[in-house]
Protein backbone atom coordinates (compact mmCIF):
# COMPACT_ATOMS: atom_id res chain seq x y z
CA UNK A 1 0.00 0.00 0.00
CA UNK A 2 2.99 2.46 0.57
CA UNK A 3 4.28 1.81 -2.93
CA UNK A 4 0.98 2.73 -4.14
CA UNK A 5 1.03 6.23 -2.49
CA UNK A 6 4.71 6.68 -3.29
CA UNK A 7 3.81 5.92 -6.89
CA UNK A 8 0.70 8.46 -6.60
CA UNK A 9 2.59 10.98 -4.98
CA UNK A 10 5.38 10.96 -7.64
CA UNK A 11 3.19 10.94 -10.86
CA UNK A 12 1.05 13.86 -9.36
CA UNK A 13 4.53 15.65 -8.32
CA UNK A 14 5.74 15.30 -12.11
CA UNK A 15 2.13 16.91 -13.95
CA UNK A 16 2.19 19.68 -11.34
CA UNK A 17 5.08 21.81 -13.46
CA UNK A 18 2.81 21.03 -16.52
CA UNK A 19 -0.45 22.25 -14.58
CA UNK A 20 1.71 25.13 -13.10
CA UNK A 21 2.48 26.43 -16.40
CA UNK A 22 -1.01 26.54 -17.71
CA UNK A 23 -2.30 29.83 -17.15
CA UNK A 24 -6.20 29.23 -17.03
CA UNK A 25 -8.13 26.36 -15.83
CA UNK A 26 -8.84 25.42 -19.47
CA UNK A 27 -5.66 25.30 -20.15
CA UNK A 28 -4.57 22.99 -16.97
CA UNK A 29 -7.14 21.16 -18.19
CA UNK A 30 -6.10 20.66 -21.47
CA UNK A 31 -2.74 19.70 -19.66
CA UNK A 32 -4.41 16.97 -18.33
CA UNK A 33 -6.13 15.71 -21.38
CA UNK A 34 -2.43 15.28 -22.70
CA UNK A 35 -1.12 13.95 -19.79
CA UNK A 36 -3.57 11.15 -19.27
CA UNK A 37 -3.91 10.68 -23.00
CA UNK A 38 -0.11 10.08 -23.10
CA UNK A 39 -0.79 7.31 -20.06
CA UNK A 40 -3.41 5.49 -20.65
CA UNK A 41 -2.01 4.76 -24.06
CA UNK A 42 0.99 3.61 -22.82
CA UNK A 43 -1.09 1.49 -20.36
CA UNK A 44 -3.37 0.22 -23.39
CA UNK A 45 -0.23 -0.83 -24.86
CA UNK A 46 1.50 -2.58 -21.77
CA UNK A 47 -2.30 -4.71 -21.70
CA UNK A 48 -2.60 -5.20 -25.08
CA UNK A 49 1.15 -7.13 -24.70
CA UNK A 50 0.26 -8.85 -21.28
CA UNK A 51 -2.49 -10.28 -23.61
CA UNK A 52 -0.41 -11.16 -26.22
CA UNK A 53 1.76 -13.00 -24.03
CA UNK A 54 -0.69 -15.19 -22.85
CA UNK A 55 -1.96 -15.77 -25.90
CA UNK A 56 1.66 -17.17 -26.82
CA UNK A 57 1.97 -18.89 -23.43
CA UNK A 58 -1.17 -20.99 -24.02
CA UNK A 59 0.08 -22.24 -27.05
CA UNK A 60 3.12 -23.07 -26.81
CA UNK A 61 2.55 -25.12 -23.52
CA UNK A 62 2.50 -28.31 -25.40
CA UNK A 63 -0.47 -29.36 -23.28
CA UNK A 64 1.10 -28.84 -19.92
CA UNK A 65 -1.79 -27.98 -17.67
CA UNK A 66 0.11 -25.32 -15.67
CA UNK A 67 0.78 -23.39 -18.42
CA UNK A 68 -2.13 -23.62 -20.05
CA UNK A 69 -4.08 -22.15 -17.04
CA UNK A 70 -1.31 -19.47 -16.74
CA UNK A 71 -1.86 -18.50 -20.35
CA UNK A 72 -5.60 -18.32 -19.98
CA UNK A 73 -4.94 -16.22 -16.98
CA UNK A 74 -2.89 -13.97 -18.45
CA UNK A 75 -5.36 -13.52 -21.55
CA UNK A 76 -8.47 -13.05 -19.32
CA UNK A 77 -6.25 -9.98 -17.38
CA UNK A 78 -5.46 -8.40 -20.79
CA UNK A 79 -8.81 -8.52 -21.66
CA UNK A 80 -9.98 -7.08 -18.21
CA UNK A 81 -7.20 -3.97 -18.32
CA UNK A 82 -7.98 -3.61 -22.02
CA UNK A 83 -12.07 -3.10 -20.86
CA UNK A 84 -11.15 -0.92 -18.02
CA UNK A 85 -8.64 1.38 -20.25
CA UNK A 86 -11.35 1.83 -22.62
CA UNK A 87 -13.51 2.67 -19.81
CA UNK A 88 -11.08 4.91 -18.29
CA UNK A 89 -10.88 6.75 -21.91
CA UNK A 90 -14.38 7.44 -22.22
CA UNK A 91 -15.07 8.54 -18.77
CA UNK A 92 -11.81 11.27 -18.96
CA UNK A 93 -13.42 12.08 -22.54
CA UNK A 94 -16.79 12.56 -20.98
CA UNK A 95 -15.49 14.75 -18.04
CA UNK A 96 -13.07 17.09 -20.11
CA UNK A 97 -16.44 16.93 -22.92
CA UNK A 98 -18.48 18.47 -19.88
CA UNK A 99 -15.65 20.82 -19.09
CA UNK A 100 -15.63 21.96 -22.61
CA UNK A 101 -11.92 20.42 -23.13
CA UNK A 102 -13.01 19.00 -26.08
CA UNK A 103 -10.41 20.47 -28.88
CA UNK A 104 -8.92 17.55 -31.22
CA UNK A 105 -10.39 13.89 -31.41
CA UNK A 106 -9.93 12.94 -28.47
CA UNK A 107 -8.44 9.78 -28.87
CA UNK A 108 -4.10 8.70 -28.79
CA UNK A 109 -2.26 11.60 -30.10
CA UNK A 110 -0.20 9.70 -32.40
CA UNK A 111 3.66 11.43 -32.06
CA UNK A 112 4.90 13.05 -35.21
CA UNK A 113 7.91 14.13 -36.28
CA UNK A 114 10.49 11.26 -35.45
Amino acid sequence: MRKIKTLASSALALAMPALAYAATVEGALQQVKTILNLVIGILFVLVTLFFIWGVVQYVMSAGDEAKLKNGKRHMIWGIIGMAVMAGAWGIVKIVLDYFGVSGGTGGVQVPVGF
